[in-house]
Protein backbone atom coordinates (compact mmCIF):
# COMPACT_ATOMS: atom_id res chain seq x y z
CA UNK A 1 0.00 0.00 0.00
CA UNK A 2 1.22 3.49 -0.84
CA UNK A 3 2.10 5.82 2.00
CA UNK A 4 2.47 9.62 1.96
CA UNK A 5 4.19 11.87 4.46
CA UNK A 6 4.01 15.48 5.56
CA UNK A 7 6.98 17.21 7.25
CA UNK A 8 6.46 20.33 9.37
CA UNK A 9 10.01 21.63 9.74
CA UNK A 10 11.39 23.87 12.48
CA UNK A 11 14.90 24.74 13.66
CA UNK A 12 15.14 22.03 16.33
CA UNK A 13 12.44 19.44 15.62
CA UNK A 14 10.30 18.20 12.74
CA UNK A 15 6.80 16.78 13.05
CA UNK A 16 6.26 13.83 10.73
CA UNK A 17 2.83 12.51 9.74
CA UNK A 18 2.22 9.50 7.48
CA UNK A 19 -1.11 8.63 5.86
CA UNK A 20 -2.22 5.81 3.58
CA UNK A 21 -3.80 6.03 0.15
CA UNK A 22 -7.24 6.58 1.70
CA UNK A 23 -6.05 9.47 3.87
CA UNK A 24 -6.07 7.57 7.17
CA UNK A 25 -3.28 8.52 9.56
CA UNK A 26 -1.04 5.55 10.24
CA UNK A 27 1.70 7.27 12.22
CA UNK A 28 2.96 10.57 13.60
CA UNK A 29 6.03 11.52 15.61
CA UNK A 30 8.45 14.33 16.38
CA UNK A 31 12.13 13.92 15.45
CA UNK A 32 15.27 16.04 15.23
CA UNK A 33 15.52 18.34 12.22
CA UNK A 34 18.21 16.37 10.41
CA UNK A 35 17.89 14.37 7.17
CA UNK A 36 19.08 11.20 8.90
CA UNK A 37 16.54 11.40 11.73
CA UNK A 38 13.66 12.16 9.35
CA UNK A 39 14.64 9.36 6.96
CA UNK A 40 14.86 6.90 9.85
CA UNK A 41 11.39 7.90 11.03
CA UNK A 42 9.92 7.42 7.55
CA UNK A 43 11.52 3.98 7.16
CA UNK A 44 9.32 2.68 9.98
CA UNK A 45 6.26 2.97 7.72
CA UNK A 46 7.70 1.22 4.71
CA UNK A 47 8.36 2.80 1.31
CA UNK A 48 7.08 6.39 1.14
CA UNK A 49 5.53 7.26 -2.20
CA UNK A 50 5.96 10.98 -1.63
CA UNK A 51 6.83 13.35 1.22
CA UNK A 52 5.96 17.06 1.20
CA UNK A 53 7.86 19.89 2.89
CA UNK A 54 7.30 23.66 2.82
CA UNK A 55 9.79 26.29 1.71
CA UNK A 56 11.82 27.86 4.52
CA UNK A 57 15.30 28.68 5.76
CA UNK A 58 16.28 25.08 6.52
CA UNK A 59 14.39 23.49 3.64
CA UNK A 60 17.27 23.36 1.10
CA UNK A 61 19.64 21.42 3.38
CA UNK A 62 16.92 19.05 4.61
CA UNK A 63 15.39 18.44 1.17
CA UNK A 64 18.73 17.85 -0.55
CA UNK A 65 19.86 15.61 2.31
CA UNK A 66 16.68 13.51 2.12
CA UNK A 67 17.04 13.10 -1.63
CA UNK A 68 20.58 11.81 -1.14
CA UNK A 69 19.13 9.25 1.30
CA UNK A 70 16.60 8.11 -1.30
CA UNK A 71 13.48 9.82 0.06
CA UNK A 72 11.06 11.11 -2.60
CA UNK A 73 10.73 14.63 -1.18
CA UNK A 74 8.71 17.41 -2.79
CA UNK A 75 9.11 21.06 -1.78
CA UNK A 76 6.02 23.29 -2.11
CA UNK A 77 5.46 27.02 -1.73
CA UNK A 78 4.73 27.96 1.89
CA UNK A 79 2.10 30.47 0.75
CA UNK A 80 0.16 27.80 -1.12
CA UNK A 81 0.48 25.42 1.81
CA UNK A 82 -0.77 28.12 4.20
CA UNK A 83 -3.95 28.65 2.19
CA UNK A 84 -4.60 24.93 1.89
CA UNK A 85 -4.01 24.27 5.59
CA UNK A 86 -6.19 27.23 6.56
CA UNK A 87 -9.08 25.70 4.59
CA UNK A 88 -8.90 22.53 6.70
CA UNK A 89 -10.38 24.42 9.69
CA UNK A 90 -8.05 22.89 12.28
CA UNK A 91 -6.12 24.53 15.11
CA UNK A 92 -2.75 25.88 14.02
CA UNK A 93 -0.38 23.35 15.57
CA UNK A 94 2.71 21.63 14.23
CA UNK A 95 1.13 18.12 14.28
CA UNK A 96 -1.95 19.43 12.43
CA UNK A 97 0.27 21.16 9.86
CA UNK A 98 2.19 17.93 9.27
CA UNK A 99 -1.10 16.05 8.84
CA UNK A 100 -2.33 18.65 6.36
CA UNK A 101 0.90 18.43 4.36
CA UNK A 102 0.52 14.65 4.27
CA UNK A 103 -2.94 15.06 2.74
CA UNK A 104 -1.47 17.41 0.11
CA UNK A 105 1.15 14.78 -0.67
CA UNK A 106 -1.59 12.17 -1.08
CA UNK A 107 -3.89 14.25 -3.30
CA UNK A 108 -1.15 15.93 -5.33
CA UNK A 109 -2.83 19.32 -4.84
CA UNK A 110 0.34 21.39 -4.89
CA UNK A 111 2.87 23.00 -7.19
CA UNK A 112 6.42 21.84 -6.70
CA UNK A 113 9.12 24.43 -6.00
CA UNK A 114 12.65 23.99 -7.27
CA UNK A 115 15.27 23.53 -4.54
CA UNK A 116 18.42 25.38 -5.58
CA UNK A 117 21.80 23.70 -5.51
CA UNK A 118 24.38 24.43 -2.77
CA UNK A 119 26.53 26.23 -5.35
CA UNK A 120 23.69 28.62 -6.20
CA UNK A 121 23.02 29.28 -2.52
CA UNK A 122 26.72 29.99 -2.04
CA UNK A 123 26.66 32.70 -4.71
CA UNK A 124 23.47 34.14 -3.27
CA UNK A 125 25.09 34.26 0.17
CA UNK A 126 27.94 36.38 -1.18
CA UNK A 127 25.50 38.73 -2.93
CA UNK A 128 23.33 39.05 0.19
CA UNK A 129 26.32 39.71 2.45
CA UNK A 130 27.66 42.36 0.08
CA UNK A 131 24.26 44.05 -0.10
CA UNK A 132 24.05 44.33 3.70
CA UNK A 133 27.59 45.72 3.92
CA UNK A 134 26.78 48.35 1.27
CA UNK A 135 23.62 49.33 3.16
CA UNK A 136 25.65 49.69 6.36
CA UNK A 137 28.20 51.89 4.60
CA UNK A 138 25.46 54.09 3.15
CA UNK A 139 23.90 54.47 6.62
CA UNK A 140 27.28 55.58 8.00
CA UNK A 141 27.67 58.11 5.17
CA UNK A 142 24.24 59.56 5.87
CA UNK A 143 24.93 59.68 9.61
CA UNK A 144 28.15 61.60 8.99
CA UNK A 145 26.31 64.02 6.69
CA UNK A 146 23.64 64.61 9.32
CA UNK A 147 26.15 65.24 12.11
CA UNK A 148 28.17 67.65 9.97
CA UNK A 149 25.06 69.52 8.80
CA UNK A 150 24.28 70.38 12.44
CA UNK A 151 27.51 72.41 12.48
CA UNK A 152 26.89 73.98 9.07
CA UNK A 153 29.30 71.69 7.21
CA UNK A 154 27.84 70.56 3.89
CA UNK A 155 29.47 67.41 2.57
CA UNK A 156 27.39 67.21 -0.61
CA UNK A 157 26.58 64.11 -2.61
CA UNK A 158 28.81 61.19 -3.50
CA UNK A 159 31.04 58.95 -1.47
CA UNK A 160 34.47 59.27 -3.11
CA UNK A 161 37.60 61.31 -2.46
CA UNK A 162 35.77 64.65 -2.49
CA UNK A 163 33.40 63.37 0.17
CA UNK A 164 36.31 62.29 2.37
CA UNK A 165 38.28 65.51 1.83
CA UNK A 166 35.34 67.69 2.85
CA UNK A 167 35.15 65.75 6.09
CA UNK A 168 38.54 67.11 7.18
CA UNK A 169 36.80 70.35 8.18
CA UNK A 170 34.92 68.47 10.90
CA UNK A 171 38.16 67.31 12.55
CA UNK A 172 38.69 70.70 14.22
CA UNK A 173 35.21 70.85 15.78
CA UNK A 174 35.22 69.58 19.41
CA UNK A 175 33.04 66.47 19.76
CA UNK A 176 32.20 66.29 16.08
CA UNK A 177 35.77 65.43 15.10
CA UNK A 178 35.92 62.45 17.44
CA UNK A 179 32.49 61.16 16.35
CA UNK A 180 33.30 61.44 12.64
CA UNK A 181 36.71 59.81 13.12
CA UNK A 182 35.08 56.82 14.83
CA UNK A 183 32.52 56.46 12.05
CA UNK A 184 35.23 56.77 9.39
CA UNK A 185 37.22 53.91 10.93
CA UNK A 186 34.15 51.68 10.79
CA UNK A 187 33.43 52.87 7.24
CA UNK A 188 36.96 52.08 6.11
CA UNK A 189 36.63 48.51 7.34
CA UNK A 190 33.31 48.12 5.54
CA UNK A 191 34.84 49.34 2.28
CA UNK A 192 37.63 46.75 2.62
CA UNK A 193 35.15 43.92 3.17
CA UNK A 194 32.97 45.08 0.25
CA UNK A 195 36.03 45.02 -1.99
CA UNK A 196 36.84 41.48 -0.85
CA UNK A 197 33.33 40.26 -1.72
CA UNK A 198 33.56 42.05 -5.08
CA UNK A 199 36.70 40.07 -5.86
CA UNK A 200 34.97 36.85 -4.89
CA UNK A 201 32.04 37.62 -7.19
CA UNK A 202 34.44 38.46 -10.01
CA UNK A 203 36.21 35.13 -9.55
CA UNK A 204 32.88 33.29 -9.55
CA UNK A 205 31.71 35.02 -12.74
CA UNK A 206 35.05 34.39 -14.46
CA UNK A 207 34.82 30.66 -13.76
CA UNK A 208 31.17 30.43 -14.89
CA UNK A 209 30.46 30.08 -18.64
CA UNK A 210 26.86 31.17 -17.98
CA UNK A 211 28.01 34.42 -16.35
CA UNK A 212 30.47 35.02 -19.18
CA UNK A 213 27.68 34.61 -21.72
CA UNK A 214 25.42 37.00 -19.80
CA UNK A 215 28.19 39.60 -19.47
CA UNK A 216 28.50 39.70 -23.25
CA UNK A 217 25.20 41.64 -23.18
CA UNK A 218 25.84 45.42 -23.06
CA UNK A 219 25.24 46.80 -19.58
CA UNK A 220 25.39 43.44 -17.77
CA UNK A 221 28.20 43.15 -15.26
CA UNK A 222 29.41 40.78 -12.56
CA UNK A 223 26.61 41.45 -10.06
CA UNK A 224 23.78 41.16 -12.55
CA UNK A 225 25.07 38.00 -14.21
CA UNK A 226 25.87 36.25 -10.93
CA UNK A 227 22.50 37.13 -9.37
CA UNK A 228 20.57 35.97 -12.44
CA UNK A 229 22.53 32.73 -12.88
CA UNK A 230 22.20 31.84 -9.18
CA UNK A 231 18.47 32.57 -9.17
CA UNK A 232 17.78 30.45 -12.29
CA UNK A 233 20.19 27.69 -11.17
CA UNK A 234 18.78 25.13 -13.63
CA UNK A 235 17.48 26.64 -16.87
CA UNK A 236 15.89 23.35 -17.95
CA UNK A 237 13.11 23.80 -15.38
CA UNK A 238 11.62 26.58 -17.52
CA UNK A 239 9.71 25.14 -20.45
CA UNK A 240 9.62 28.53 -22.20
CA UNK A 241 11.88 31.55 -21.79
CA UNK A 242 8.87 33.81 -21.19
CA UNK A 243 8.01 31.96 -17.98
CA UNK A 244 11.24 33.24 -16.40
CA UNK A 245 9.68 36.71 -16.25
CA UNK A 246 6.75 35.36 -14.25
CA UNK A 247 9.15 33.50 -11.94
CA UNK A 248 10.87 36.78 -11.07
CA UNK A 249 7.59 38.67 -10.69
CA UNK A 250 8.13 40.86 -13.76
CA UNK A 251 4.78 40.19 -15.44
CA UNK A 252 1.72 42.45 -14.93
CA UNK A 253 -0.69 41.62 -12.16
CA UNK A 254 -4.16 40.78 -13.49
CA UNK A 255 -7.53 40.46 -11.77
CA UNK A 256 -10.62 39.23 -13.59
CA UNK A 257 -14.06 38.59 -12.12
CA UNK A 258 -17.24 38.87 -14.17
CA UNK A 259 -17.23 42.22 -15.97
CA UNK A 260 -14.20 43.34 -13.97
CA UNK A 261 -10.89 42.88 -15.76
CA UNK A 262 -7.89 45.03 -14.96
CA UNK A 263 -4.14 44.79 -15.44
CA UNK A 264 -1.91 46.33 -12.80
CA UNK A 265 1.76 46.69 -12.05
CA UNK A 266 4.21 43.81 -11.89
CA UNK A 267 3.36 41.05 -9.43
CA UNK A 268 6.69 41.17 -7.54
CA UNK A 269 6.28 37.48 -6.77
CA UNK A 270 9.02 34.89 -6.71
CA UNK A 271 12.77 35.39 -6.41
CA UNK A 272 13.72 38.94 -5.45
CA UNK A 273 17.47 38.75 -4.75
CA UNK A 274 18.55 41.72 -6.90
CA UNK A 275 17.08 39.99 -9.94
CA UNK A 276 14.15 42.38 -10.40
CA UNK A 277 16.25 45.53 -10.03
CA UNK A 278 19.39 44.23 -11.76
CA UNK A 279 17.93 44.28 -15.33
CA UNK A 280 16.78 47.86 -14.79
CA UNK A 281 20.27 48.88 -13.67
CA UNK A 282 21.78 47.06 -16.65
CA UNK A 283 19.35 48.79 -19.03
CA UNK A 284 20.29 52.21 -17.62
CA UNK A 285 23.97 51.45 -18.11
CA UNK A 286 23.27 50.28 -21.68
CA UNK A 287 21.45 53.52 -22.52
CA UNK A 288 24.31 55.59 -21.14
CA UNK A 289 26.83 53.63 -23.22
CA UNK A 290 28.70 52.07 -20.30
CA UNK A 291 28.60 48.92 -18.23
CA UNK A 292 26.21 49.08 -15.29
CA UNK A 293 27.97 48.70 -11.95
CA UNK A 294 26.34 47.99 -8.59
CA UNK A 295 26.32 50.55 -5.82
CA UNK A 296 29.43 50.21 -3.68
Amino acid sequence: MKHYAGLDLSMETTHVCVVDVDGRKIGAQCVDSTPEAIATALEQYGPIERAVIETGRMTPSIALGLRELGVAIVCIDARQAHQSLKAMRANKTDPHDAAGLAQLARTGFYKEVHVKSPAAHGVRSVITARGHLVEARVRLDNTIRGLCATFGIRLGVGQGERFLSRMQVAASVPGLGEAVASLLRARERLVVEIGQLDRQLKAISTASPICQALMSIPGVGVQTSAAFAAAVDDASRFKRSRTAGAYFGLVPRRHQSGELDWTGRITRQGDKLRVRCAPAIAAQGNRSGCEATPRS
